[in-house]
């Protein structure tokens, strides 16, 4: 069993444990008066161990759709919330994915201008990269991701047993940001994880050492740049282009994976511009096209996919920020680029290239 994680934030340290029994004792979590947010799909699937916390009258059921990260949605749990009588004493329990997370931690951090909240993430792209650094995000509109805060919860619980019965597709959309994650640290980390991609989509343990080291590097950098001022917007690799491809897909394709087709497309067009070494390019496909393999086929626009890009958070209001691996060590850095004909052609290309 992995060693618990120590994360440094604004409002004080906060742990990540790794646990192998939440299943079969959830009594930590029913004490100090809780309110849970728990994704329906898990209550659904685990429903006779979590009992207690199903039935428990202060349990809202969310939707675990991209369409229900919305401000309606954070409205209408936080009505809930204050019908049941919320205090600023009292503690949210999140039990989900990214998108439980999310609604979770943008309400624990507005509702009374702010309460504890803890994350018990049940994906492995909650596992293995959001649960730490305490981002929240919103939709509105058609507009990702564009309001949220900066709240760490109190505590996370890590237990891989919530893996197991996950969609292989879900598997990989989590092993899309470990890969990232560690194409950031360097690319002999990169390759090393690329290494154990197959044994990644069978092998827990072997998984579970992956979500350690992914959260372990991701630390460093949120404790330097917990508000993602500076260098942390290098995690966004792979995100802005991945961000895109999900929007003009309609979200027919899963986060992480879309964001193996946006690290592929980022060497890409990297590579294009003369930043990046071909060879360093085509190392970094060999894994992501097995991650991205069965979406490959996918039908992405470049139009929608240019609309999306022109709505990047990383943006000036002339020219694109983009998250790029550069240079003879493939290093990732922010490169400001102008939306000219030749960057189109050069995403076309890189679209066409995913097939």
């Amino acid at each position: 069993m992995p060693d618990s994680l120590v994360i440094n934030s604004h409002k004080g340290q906060y742990q990540a444990h790794f646990k192998n029994d939440l299943l079969r004792n959830v009594q930590p979590f029913l004490a100090n008066e809780p309110h849970f947010i728990v994704d329906e799909n898990v209550a659904r699937i685990y429903g006779e161990q979590l009992s207690s916390i199903v039935n428990h009258p202060n349990t809202i059921l969310v939707q675990p759709a991209e369409e229900f990260k919305s401000l309606d949605v954070v409205s209408k749990i936080i009505q809930r919330l204050v019908a049941n009588k919320i205090r600023r004493n009292h503690t949210i329990v999140a039990i989900g994915g990214g998108i439980t997370q999310d609604l979770a931690c943008f309400t624990a951090s507005t509702i009374l201008r702010g309460v504890d909240w803890v994350f018990v993430p049940t994906t492995l792209l909650a596992q293995a990269d959001s649960c730490i650094g305490s981002k929240s995000s919103i939709n509105v509109g058609d507009s990702k991701n564009i309001v949220g805060t900066f709240y760490p919860p109190k505590e996370i619980w890590i237990d891989t047993i919530f893996l197991r019965t996950l969609h292989q597709d879900e598997i990989r959309s989590g092993i899309g940001e470990i890969l990232k994650v560690h194409a950031i640290e360097s690319s002999d980390e990169f390759d090393r994880a690329a290494k154990s991609f197959e044994l990644m989509l069978t092998d827990f343990d072997v998984l579970e050492q992956f979500i350690h080291s992914a959260l372990f590097i991701k630390k460093r950098f949120i404790e330097i740049d917990e508000f993602d001022a500076g260098i942390r917007n290098i995690f966004n690799l792979g995100h802005s282009f991945g961000h895109a491809i999900e929007a003009a897909t309609m979200f027919a394709v899963p986060h992480g994976i879309a964001v193996s087709m946006g690290m592929h497309v980022a060497s890409s067009v990297a590579s294009a511009r003369g930043l990046l070494q071909a060879s360093h390019a085509e190392r970094m496909k060999l894994v992501l096209a097995k991650n991205f393999s069965p979406y490959a086929a996918v039908q992405i626009e470049i139009q929608p996919m240019m609309a999306a890009l022109m709505k990047d958070k990383k943006n000036s209001s002339s020219e694109l920020g983009l998250i790029l691996p550069i240079g003879e060590r493939a290093e990732i850095q922010k490169i400001m680029i102008e939306p000219d004909a030749q960057f189109q052609q050069q995403l076309a290309d890189s679209l066409s290239a995913l097939r």
